[in-house]
């Protein structure tokens, strides 16, 4: 088979459809003391090394209080909240942006997302790119693709008024993030729906 029949059995394994098959989630797996940003970060890995994606994590900027100038160090720093989102990249050609959020009970506080972050996750979109959040509800031990209109419906609901949050209940259960063998955050899967569904609406 040659390389380029090879990519492209990759990439009709990988990029799965809906309803394919059902997948086994990340804790199956033995890896109960890797955080949300470990497992994305070696999913991300494992999606450019079978070159279906290629997404990077933007370092969070930190702002230095104090520096140990004997050993060139900074001692004491804190974490500059106007970062933009979390990862950013291309999906086969297709421009990606999305942040990473936990959560421990079944209601997301809206606060956790900024407005600065809204607003990007907007002109992304707005330049043909496509945005979203994953949550992982811990307790739960689930995560789920929310896609930005859906993340803009409720901060718009906020805006007008409304709850500051989103339930769980509220979250659409196609989206829910499987792993697949060493994609422990396969968001491909749902990220091809929400492909699909635009689409359809065009």
């Amino acid at each position: 088979m040659s390389p380029k029949a090879k990519q492209a059995a990759a990439q009709q394994t990988f990029v799965l459809r809906k309803g394919q098959h059902k997948m086994g989630t990340w804790k199956t797996r033995g890896l109960r003391g890797s955080t949300l940003e470990d497992l994305i970060n070696h999913t991300n890995e494992s999606y450019r090394e079978k070159k279906l994606a290629l997404i990077q994590k933007i370092p969070t900027p930190i702002t230095p209080v104090r520096m140990d100038k004997e050993h060139r160090q900074i001692t004491l720093a804190y974490f500059d909240q106007r970062s933009t989102i979390d990862y950013i990249g291309a999906v086969q050609g297709i421009p990606v942006c999305f942040d990473a959020k936990e959560c421990a009970v079944k209601t997301f506080p809206l606060q956790n997302i900024h407005p600065h972050q809204i607003k990007f996750m907007e002109e992304f979109e707005q330049q043909g790119g496509i945005s979203f959040i994953i949550v992982h509800y811990t307790a739960l031990d689930e995560m789920y693709y929310v896609p930005f209109t859906d993340v803009k419906k409720f901060w718009d609901r906020m805006e007008a008024g409304g709850r500051k949050s989103f339930t769980y209940d509220e979250i659409d259960k196609n989206w829910k993030i499987r792993s697949h063998r060493d994609m422990y955050v396969h968001y491909l899967e749902p990220l091809s729906i929400d492909l699909s569904q635009r689409e359809n609406d065009q």
